[in-house]
């Protein structure tokens, strides 16, 4: 394929993009690429001032850019059927970005709702949401869901056979189970939307130092990590590069996992990725989704024509 950048994104003009974890990061990046582009994004989060920040950086970015706010708490199911009833009732969502996440909590938390704070936050509140603000999507004419995975959900440590880290805990293998969820989720949403206008798509951004790395559990590892971002990781710009081109390339479609091209697939041009072993078992991926809407207690039914 040829060089990708920014620069290759055709006109997003008329179109709405709903970015969680919007105010800081990879989604902060994403949001900042498409409103230059004509795009109206709408930034997800925790905080309102900080998402207020994020949108006055957005307009400040791109003169007359429309760029909007939506607290949203993943950890939290109540904040996200509330923020997810507020987009169903009157939006249209083009482009919807599953982006929030959380990483390397040093003690198992849970959620508000008795779920492992980290597969809690990055796969159920994200299912969750999706779930609900679904008829949103719906009424888009070309509607894409691209959902930020990582290079941790390969490792071994990812199984999702304990989701809820209950047998045991630690903090990079909670992550890495919240970021095969991601893959497997993105892929059985994938089949489940196969005779609709929906593209499901998941990205790994490569290394990048975007505010994920700040929960580090010792001494060595805040010393570490400044130096790691010197070094060893790219930008935030550079890590949006893959949800932008998955969102907008007329080259991908759904069921496909992007990530970066450059050595270690760190950073660099996006491309297809290779799989996680077994991420596409289909199996997988309805054991995933059943135990998702039971865990959430959220039925979620995107291949009808109106979502429940």
């Amino acid at each position: 394929m040829n060089h990708w950048t920014p620069d290759s994104i055709p006109d997003q003009s008329g179109r709405t993009a709903l970015i969680t974890g919007g105010s800081s990061g990879i989604g902060l990046e994403t949001a900042r690429v498409l409103a230059r582009h004509g795009a109206r994004v709408i930034l997800a989060g925790r905080s309102q001032a900080k998402l207020d920040q994020a949108a006055e950086a957005v307009r400040a970015s791109t003169p007359g850019a429309r760029a909007d706010t939506l607290l949203l708490d993943l950890s939290d199911l109540s904040s996200v059927r509330d923020a997810a009833t507020r987009i169903a009732e009157t939006e249209t969502v083009d482009l919807l970005f599953n982006n929030a996440g959380v990483m390397n909590l040093p003690e198992r938390r849970l959620t508000r709702d008795g779920f492992e704070m980290t597969v809690g936050t990055n796969h159920l509140g994200h299912f969750a949401f999706d779930a609900q603000v679904w008829p949103a999507v719906r009424r888009s004419s070309a509607p894409r869901v691209v959902t930020v995975s990582a290079i941790a959900a390969r490792w071994p440590t990812g199984r999702l056979d304990d989701l809820m880290s209950e047998k045991g805990y630690r903090a990079m293998g909670a992550y890495a189970k919240s970021k095969r969820a991601n893959i497997v989720y993105t892929l059985e949403l994938a089949r489940r939307t196969a005779a609709s206008p929906v593209e499901a798509l998941v990205v790994h951004p490569g290394s990048a130092m975007t505010g994920l790395q700040q929960h580090g559990s010792d001494a060595l590892s805040r010393l570490v990590t400044p130096i790691a971002a010197r070094l060893l990781m790219g930008s935030a710009e550079g890590a949006a590069w893959p949800s932008l081109y998955a969102a907008t390339s007329t080259r991908v479609g759904s069921g496909e996992f992007i990530g970066p091209a450059g050595r270690d697939q760190t950073s660099g041009t996006p491309k297809p990725a290779k799989l996680p072993t077994g991420a596409d078992d289909p199996a997988e991926g309805r054991r995933l989704w059943a135990a998702s809407e039971q865990l959430t207690g959220v039925p979620f039914h995107p291949g009808t024509e109106t979502a429940p």
